[in-house]
């Protein structure tokens, strides 16, 4: 199934809870939530206290994109908060096992994500314990950067090894995608599709129809 995840990154956070619902109603399925410290990427963002007072206006799956350093030391208290998956980045992690299984011990899917210079198969090791693998197709950290070519082929990749080995693995991308090139996106093989400008800037309601509109064609 073909998932829209709007990221709230880009949203009014003035109006954020009505924003949410207006992309719930239009069809989206998950809400990608990145939270940043400020040191494993250079900008900070959402913590706890924004998760758990969304928690309160919806029931949508949260989809909690880790972007911090050693994150295992934060993943009690994100599924405290309402986390429905976490995905943390291979590059973050002193020990990328442990931070998986931990997040599956607090009864959430488990993610992993990669940035663009990081080789696809560097995830190989860690494939039994994910639900979810997230190509990053801009460098993370900054909202409304261009979607880089090369992760169309890194997509591709990504999808190769999860059915060569018969997984049932969801693959993410995020970073610059839009409506002109989420058909060529979906037909390298990603499933679930973050996208923040292009859903919260202009009528939302609309933007979002018409994102899920392409996606459920693609399916």
């Amino acid at each position: 199934m073909n998932i829209l995840a709007p990221s709230i990154l880009a949203a009014d956070i003035a109006n954020l809870g009505e924003e949410i619902k207006t992309t719930v109603k239009a069809g989206a399925k998950y809400l990608h939530i990145d939270v940043m410290d400020g040191v494993f990427v250079p900008r900070m963002s959402f913590g706890q206290c924004v998760v758990e007072s969304i928690r309160k206006c919806t029931d949508i799956v949260f989809d909690v994109h880790l972007m911090i350093i050693d994150p295992i030391k934060c993943i009690e208290d994100f599924a405290k908060c309402g986390a429905d998956i976490i995905t943390v980045h291979l590059e973050a992690c002193e020990d990328v096992r442990a931070t998986l299984k931990k997040i599956q011990e607090c009864g959430l899917k488990a993610g992993l994500s990669i940035k663009p210079a990081t080789p696809v198969e560097d995830v190989i090791p860690y494939l039994d314990l994910l639900d979810m693998i997230l190509i990053m197709s801009v460098e993370p950290g900054l909202g409304g950067q261009k979607y880089m070519e090369a992760a169309t082929d890194r997509i591709r990749q990504t999808r190769k090894i999860i059915k060569e080995r018969g997984l049932n693995i969801d693959v993410e991308v995020d970073g610059g995608v839009c409506k002109d090139n989420l058909r060529m996106i979906l037909d390298a093989g990603a499933n679930v599709i973050v996208s923040g400008s292009s859903i919260f800037k202009g009528d939302i309601e609309k933007n979002t129809l018409e994102f899920v509109k392409i996606l459920k064609e693609a399916e």
